[in-house]
């Protein structure tokens, strides 16, 4: 008996240290399948993220990166953070607000944060395409930086075209689209 309890706490141990822990998304989305099995980097990430109503999603992987992009949107916008505030805004992996209301939704608990109400969008229209500034400033901080849009699988294409296009004007051709691996097509050869 000893010997198994022995043998489940080690292998207990090994599955804790040996996982990744997938980061907290604002919004889930079901990504459409696809056969490529191609993967994206981990770190130096910045994601878009566009939910099956077309809202946008932004997130980046880099704590000080986060705290340095919202600092340039706020220098844009006329809005100026407290320390708390950059603190709070570095610990959320991705967020959905316009910046007239990135003050209050950072005063918000994070149970008030996760909640479907908090899930505005960033504005992506013509008038007022923050998106574009947010993926800006993020390349002003690494070049390297990989971009990666994830959509869900009902998501209207014009929606997706449109982040397409935002970053095409940025002159950011190189992007990935995030998928599910799917099975290949089975071949019918007679």
């Amino acid at each position: 008996m000893t010997a198994m309890c022995d043998m489940t706490f080690l292998l207990l141990t090994f599955f804790m240290l040996t996982s990744n822990f997938t980061k907290k998304e604002v919004i889930q989305v079901v990504t459409p399948a696809s056969v490529s099995d191609i993967k994206i980097p981990e770190t130096n990430l910045m994601q878009v993220l566009v939910d099956r109503d077309g809202k946008v999603f932004f997130g980046l992987d880099n704590q000080e990166n986060r705290i340095e992009v919202l600092q340039k949107m706020g220098e844009k916008y006329e809005i100026e953070f407290t320390d708390k505030e950059l603190k709070t805004f570095s610990l959320i992996p991705s967020f959905g607000v316009p910046m007239r209301v990135m003050k209050s939704y950072l005063n918000l608990s994070s149970e008030q944060r996760d909640m479907k109400e908090s899930a505005i969008g960033i504005p992506t229209d013509s008038l007022d395409n923050q998106i574009r500034d947010w993926v800006r400033f993020s390349r002003e901080l690494s070049k390297t930086m990989v971009i990666a849009i994830k959509a869900d699988q009902s998501t209207p294409y014009p929606k997706i075209k449109s982040v397409m296009n935002t970053l095409q004007e940025l002159r950011e051709n190189r992007f990935h689209l995030i998928t599910s691996l799917g099975n290949l097509p089975e071949l019918n050869i007679d």
